[in-house]
């Protein structure tokens, strides 16, 4: 799984709040959402975040196993 734990902590190192990602880099509600979940997300979306906080992918996301990923 995908989670973007790391995203939450780089925001806060760049003092950037979810308002700002939607009103200056035009991420929408519905992305932040998802994103709070942990759930899928575009990838033009993550560019924009990266753009944003001048960051790498490996800054906001990272994959994390669980019992469902594992192939028999």
């Amino acid at each position: 799984m995908i989670v973007f734990d790391k995203l939450w902590v780089t925001m806060n190192e760049n003092n950037v709040s979810t308002y700002w990602l939607r009103e200056k880099c035009g991420i929408d509600s519905k992305a932040i959402r998802r994103l709070k979940a942990n759930d899928n997300v575009e990838t033009k979306t993550l560019n924009k975040i990266c753009i944003a906080l001048n960051c790498k992918l490996s800054d906001i996301a990272e994959y994390v196993p669980d019992k469902e990923d594992f192939i028999k």
